[in-house]
């Protein structure tokens, strides 16, 4: 797929308040300072469409971008250590919860895990969340360039190995690097034929 134009939409308190659910959608989301801002910049062949920054938790809204003007690239708020109150965590909780159960159109969930790490507890329960709710989603190993690539390719075996103890079928993953740009191809063609399934499903 090739990335022809990529706008800022619309940031949203909930999903009430999202565009018109007409056009497939893909959010991403992932422990706050994952790399996702970084990600989508990759994705969209952008250096300033998501906003990067060294504080974690930045985002607190469900942000929107039109990608070639067929569909909607989601920034959702990370989860875990950013540094706000329990009021307000709860809230941003319920916020992504509605979200991802409620959005008609959302296609697919792209969950972002750090490929530096070992399996994190929060990372699997956000997992079997998701999988409660029986929403689809992909595994997207992030910062991939930032360790040697054994570390790496063992972190991301453990995180499978993880899930196989619970999930009978293990979703697609990819292992990315902004800096690299590896991984970019896979997902957007992944997107593409997402694509390509929603518009036919519209038509039936």
């Amino acid at each position: 797929m090739n990335i022809h134009s990529s706008a800022y939409i619309i940031s949203s308190p909930d999903h009430h308040q999202c565009p018109a659910p007409d056009k497939p959608e893909y959010a991403f989301i992932g422990r706050s300072n994952v790399g996702k801002s970084s990600l989508i910049n990759l994705l969209v062949n952008s250096t300033r469409l998501a906003k990067t920054s060294e504080t974690p938790g930045k985002t607190r809204l469900i942000n929107h971008f039109l990608i070639n003007e067929a569909w909607y690239l989601v920034d959702l708020p990370g989860y875990g250590f950013a540094k706000v109150s329990l009021t307000e965590r709860k809230k941003m909780e319920k916020m992504i919860g509605d979200y991802l159960r409620e959005r008609e159109n959302l296609v697919n969930v792209f969950l972002l895990i750090d490929s530096r790490h070992s399996p994190q507890k929060i990372d699997l329960e956000f997992v079997d969340r998701l999988g409660k709710w029986k929403i689809p989603f992909c595994l997207v190993f992030t910062k991939s360039d930032k360790e040697n690539q054994r570390t790496v390719n063992q972190n991301v075996s453990a995180f499978l190995a993880k899930m196989r103890e619970t999930w009978q079928f293990l979703p697609q993953h990819f292992v990315t690097s902004a800096v690299k740009r590896t991984g970019r191809d896979k997902i957007l063609a992944l997107i593409q034929e997402m694509n390509v399934e929603f518009e036919e499903e519209k038509k039936s």
